[in-house]
């Protein structure tokens, strides 16, 4: 047996800058941990009585990104848009209809159940529900026991006392008490489950981790306490993460950059820093339009959008938001609009937006 090692919670890592962003020397200067190409999936639709494919919906549709090492990349948009799936297609939890997901320089899609569990150890998931993500069955202990035993995290003669130690660390960086690991998720809140999910996905000491809406079912005193302590991990551990959320306001509070997603498209990347300054597409002017404003005093013009979202199972010709957009054009009801860099940091697709568009009031 190889010498006894007690393994830390996580490796120490290099400081980050204040407040979560990247420093000059960090992500902007690091190669992309991960590189999505055009990525695509469309999950078939059956019916009859032969049971046959009778069509398609289009849950994603062509979607690029980047994110390097350090850097929170944040997703945005309405529920049905496709950010959820897109994090799983990342992830392989789910298989990509066509596409190309780099991580690290390794390319993911085509990798088998045997090839690609190394690298499940290095990218973890926060799941959105922390009352289904938990298994009821499990205490505490076993479900972080299952997950640092399947990928070998503790090397050592003595593992049963590495291991409980091991736990109990990780459960005190989460914010809770180590007598927890003997109770089942239902003895604990919702904020207290999420707090076990964050710890589950840290067990196996991962670099970088997709957080699914992880606070979108808590109340908002814990969605505080919870998004805290994500960025007090990020930070001290170095992760690297892709932030999935409908509201803004966390984005803009959590993430270096956003992507924002409509229809399966992405249709706007732009700095979270001057995100109100910046926004250029309809649909994100739309999304900020309809943030609570902190001030009571302030008053501004509702941005409603008119209209549905279009069916995923039946995509209309051109723009894909051409049936709720302000500034909709004919040219925009036949053609998709080309996913274009604006800025050298910036990109959009919109033919209403000129091609030298500044920045747009708040």
């Amino acid at each position: 047996m190889p010498p006894a090692s007690g393994p830390d919670v996580l490796p120490p890592a290099a400081p980050a800058a204040p407040g979560g962003s990247p420093s000059p020397a960090g992500p902007q200067a690091s190669p992309p941990l991960l590189q999505v190409t055009d990525l695509v999936k469309h999950f078939p639709v059956r019916g009859g009585v032969l049971n046959r494919v009778q069509g398609k919906v289009h849950a994603v549709n062509g979607v690029s990104l980047s994110v390097r090492k350090g850097e929170t990349l944040g997703i945005v948009g309405e529920s049905g848009c496709g950010k959820s799936t897109l994090g799983k297609l990342i992830l392989r939890l789910i298989e990509p209809t066509s596409g190309s997901i780099r991580f690290d320089g390794q390319e993911l899609t085509g990798l088998g159940h045997s090839q690609m569990m190394p690298l499940r150890r290095r990218m973890q998931i926060i799941f959105q529900d922390p009352y289904s993500s938990l298994n009821p069955r499990m205490t505490v202990r076993q479900i972080l026991a299952e997950a640092i035993a399947h990928h070998g995290i503790i090397v050592t003669d003595d593992y049963a006392g590495e291991l409980e130690r091991y736990i109990d660390q990780l459960l005190q960086r989460v914010g809770l008490r180590p007598e927890a690991k003997h109770k089942f998720p239902h003895e604990f809140s919702g904020g207290q489950r999420q707090r076990i999910g964050i710890a589950r996905a840290l067990a196996v000491k991962p670099e970088f981790l997709v957080a699914d809406e992880p606070v979108s079912a808590l109340d908002v005193s814990i969605q505080a306490q919870v998004l805290n302590l994500l960025m007090d991990l990020k930070d001290e551990f170095g992760l690297t993460l892709v932030f999935i959320s409908h509201d803004l306001k966390v984005i803009e509070h959590f993430c270096d950059r956003v992507l924002v997603m409509y229809l399966g498209h992405v249709v706007e990347q732009v700095p979270c820093m001057d995100l109100h300054q910046r926004a250029l597409h309809p649909y994100t002017r739309a999304l900020l339009g309809a943030n609570p404003i902190d001030d009571p005093a302030e008053r501004r013009p509702l941005t409603v959008l008119q209209g549905d979202v279009p069916s995923p199972y039946d995509l209309p010709t051109g723009c894909p938001f051409a049936g709720r957009c302000p500034l909709v054009t004919d040219r925009c009801r036949t053609e998709m609009p080309p996913f274009t860099a604006r800025r050298p940091d910036q990109s959009v697709a919109c033919w209403a937006v000129p091609e030298n568009a500044g920045p747009t009031p708040a």
